[in-house]
């Protein structure tokens, strides 16, 4: 039954909930093996072999938020907070530049000493010395207007995961002055205003079921979004999950092979989540049909203290500098990494 929902799955590009339930709850190795195939073939037959790398700044870990799971939370009084300065940011764009990166990604908290005016005027700047690349935010809730103001100042993508389609989960995971549908919200802003949107979710956060995960699914669905990053959750030592269970890689390559089947257009990261928790887990992702990785361009003094959860993976392949372990890990799989923007195909 279940390879018969994938193929269903890869003709229809959509599921019932009952559907999406049945085949994430009863998946099976054999299962996971066929899923696999297809979406490996799926993704080669929109984007080759192709691997498009994104030069990621983690430009604060200030946060006025509290969410539960996250090692950056304002409530952790042990993190080492810092913010780069906007010279900090163009020198890493600059760098990025020469190894050959043409999209940055600047990711950070929801820092109020970001204002819009502050982070337009880098935005802008980024635009300006280097117009060839794409500029990706990845900064949180914001107004509709901050939105406004930051896709005219140059940004072309934004990344907000919504982390889990179900308010009553939502809520399990964060305080109650943030909502599932404030989130949503945000993207819906975020597409109308026309940004490439990115969106995504934790596999096997606490207290996550398969029903969460089909209503995700279903949500995907709806918003059509250009990219999903997704996950499996990792506990912080410093939250009210620190004694959870991790998510595992099981699940989340399984969610990546039908998302790639849900959308196959779509630009997927093998996140670095993922390369956190099992070694080889870069290359396990791109084999279940992402497309995208993200080294990390940020100063090496701060990349530590961007602990969302621990045994982060910051060094190694994970840093700019090992851009070269990271092309020949990518090869010995049959990919390589290439110089582009890397658009998504999904529109």
């Amino acid at each position: 039954m279940s390879t018969k929902l994938i193929d269903k799955l890869e003709r229809d590009r959509s599921l019932t909930r009952e559907e999406w339930t049945e085949l994430i709850r009863n998946r099976t190795p054999s299962t996971a093996g066929y899923l696999l195939e297809r979406s490996q073939e799926i993704r080669i037959r929109h984007y080759g072999h192709d691997v498009y790398i994104r030069g990621l700044i983690e430009f604060t870990n200030y946060c006025k938020n509290d969410c539960y799971y996250c090692g950056i939370r304002k409530g952790n009084h042990n993190a080492d907070r810092y913010r780069l300065s906007k010279e900090d940011i163009l020198n890493c764009c600059a760098q990025g530049y020469e190894l050959g990166f043409r999209t940055f990604v600047l990711q950070g908290g929801e820092d109020g000493w970001y204002t819009d005016e502050r982070l337009a005027d880098i935005v802008a700047s980024i635009r300006s010395g280097w117009p060839d690349c794409a500029i990706t935010l990845s900064a949180g809730e914001r107004s509709r207007e901050s939105y406004r103001i930051l896709r005219e100042a140059g940004a072309d993508r934004y990344l907000l995961r919504h982390e889990t389609y179900d308010s009553r989960h939502y809520g399990m995971l964060h305080p109650p002055a943030l909502s599932a549908e404030h989130r949503r919200k945000c993207l819906w802003d975020l597409k109308d205003l026309g940004y490439q949107v990115g969106t995504g979710f934790m596999v096997g956060s606490p207290f996550q079921t398969p029903e969460n995960l089909a209503d995700d699914m279903l949500f995907l669905t709806e918003l059509n979004p250009q990219m999903v990053g997704i996950g499996p959750f990792i506990p912080h030592h410093d939250t009210p999950f620190a004694d959870r269970k991790a998510g595992t890689p099981e699940l989340t390559l399984f969610m990546l092979g039908l998302i790639r089947l849900l959308l196959p257009k779509a630009l997927l990261p093998s996140t670095t989540a993922l390369g956190s928790i099992i070694p080889n887990g870069r290359e396990q992702g791109i084999l279940a049909g992402a497309n995208v990785v993200m080294p990390n361009l940020s100063p090496a003094q701060f990349r530590e203290k961007y602990l969302l959860y621990d045994n982060k993976l910051c060094t190694g392949s994970e840093a700019a500098e090992s851009l070269r372990d990271l092309k020949a890990r990518m090869e010995s799989i049959g990919y390589h990494v290439t110089v582009a923007r890397g658009d998504s195909l999904n529109r």
